[in-house]
């Protein structure tokens, strides 16, 4: 190995490992011109989840960048992500496929329950029963009974409205763009991440250089 020789690393900020004995590969991508060197960094164990302890852990960038130097002293390194990683270990065992679906089913049920609720609320504030009944007396001349072709209309609208706001029907997607749900879910995935580090950093207990 040249003193010329870099080694590229890049990971992402929450990684999700399922072997207590963290390796380097686990966590990240790694590519060197040297193939000997990449295979032997990704082998490197960084981590070691306790068995009774917390299963998230912390790492600066920098503490990699050690591990690697006390190997590789005059290994150039070149980090192509962020500067914090948090591993979290989520072991090999699986929930039950029954338990996921009654949680599936749940929240479904709660789901289904408040957005019909926000929709009856709705419709009662602006007394649109009343509204519709009107239209459909000054257009035909006669009462309506309350389930004329202004409410199967305003409910099939409601329905073909959701599902382009939400731009899904099952796993069909309209277009290539993300969702609504799926930008809120990663904003507030950002914000957990950066919270955890700040976090684990004031308290100490993040793995960093000495």
């Amino acid at each position: 190995m040249s003193n010329n020789t870099v080694l590229y690393v890049k990971g992402e900020t929450n990684a999700e490992v399922q072997c207590k004995d963290v390796m380097l590969k686990d966590i990240l991508t790694i590519e060197c011109v040297d193939s000997a060197v990449a295979n032997k960094v990704k082998v490197m164990k960084i981590l070691k989840i306790p068995e009774d302890g917390p299963h998230r852990h912390v790492i600066s960038i920098l503490k990699i960048i050690a591990c690697i130097h006390k190997e590789y002293p005059n290994l150039q390194i070149e980090n192509l992500g962020p500067p914090d990683l948090i591993v979290t270990y989520e072991g090999q065992e699986q929930e039950k496929k029954r338990f996921e679906y009654v949680k599936v089913a749940v929240i479904c049920l709660v789901v289904f329950v408040g957005a019909a609720f926000s929709i009856m609320s709705f419709n009662n504030d602006i007394s649109i029963t009343n509204m519709f009944g009107q239209i459909y007396k000054l257009v035909t001349g006669k009462e309506s009974s309350g389930f004329t072709v202004l409410e199967i209309s305003y409910s099939i609208g409601i329905s073909i409205g959701i599902l382009v706001f939400f731009n899904h029907f099952g796993k069909k997607r309209f277009s290539v763009d993300p969702t609504p749900m799926e930008v809120e879910m990663r904003l507030y995935e950002n914000d957990i991440e950066s919270t955890l580090v700040d976090i684990y950093s004031r308290k100490g207990e993040e793995l960093d250089v000495d």
